[in-house]
């Protein structure tokens, strides 16, 4: 699956044949006076049938809530959408023992629906040079796992040199990848890490 910006939707549609295509989020109304955003309706005219929700930097740049999020969630859901929804805790949160707890709060109230898949973003290890390890991964999705029963991917800053020993991890699921996605090779790299441990 791919998840271009808006502005690129159509054309990306229009070129990449049977390869998924997604939005990177979502409005939680149908239609009224939101200037900006890009409602459910919207996508679904122009085919789209996937979407990421609650991206850590929506979450910390734009300041979505849980509240808002969840909304967006279940809106996505009543219109028929594949709906990755992204949870994660920032360093302060890993540092002082609560990022179980507020895996757990961005988790609350979610609907129990076959057409939902978590990916688990550690705020603290995208762009910022900290890593997290196998062990921290592994804790994190058994731990989704556990409260959801959904399938989980990782999307923590993969790249071409940590992607095999993040496909081996229990409980994993998939990649969300960001920026290594911008490179041809490197997204390939990391594909071919994936299938050898998930054919």
């Amino acid at each position: 699956m791919i998840f271009p910006p808006f502005v690129f939707l159509t054309e990306v549609l229009r070129i990449v044949g049977n390869i998924n295509v997604g939005a990177q989020n979502v409005f939680y109304e149908d239609s009224g006076a939101f200037t900006g955003e890009v409602s459910p309706a919207m996508l679904k005219d122009i085919g789209i049938n996937w979407v990421i929700i609650g991206h850590s930097e929506r979450r910390n740049i734009l300041k979505e809530d849980d509240e808002m999020i969840l909304k967006k969630v279940k809106r996505a859901l009543e219109w028929g959408f594949m709906v990755i929804l992204c949870v994660g805790e920032k360093l302060q949160d890993r540092e002082l023992n609560r990022h179980k707890d507020v895996v757990k709060r961005q988790l609350d109230g979610l609907p129990d629906h076959e057409n939902l898949i978590i990916a688990y973003e550690p705020v603290w290890a995208i762009g910022t040079g900290k890593n997290a390890t196998p062990e921290q991964i592994e804790e994190m999705h058994t731990l989704i796992k556990d409260l959801t029963g959904k399938k989980v991917l990782y999307g923590g800053s993969v790249n071409p040199e940590n992607s095999r020993e993040l496909s081996m991890v229990k409980n994993l699921d998939g990649f969300l990848v960001g920026g290594a996605s911008l490179k041809v090779e490197s997204f390939q790299q990391i594909a071919r890490s994936l299938l050898e441990f998930h054919p």
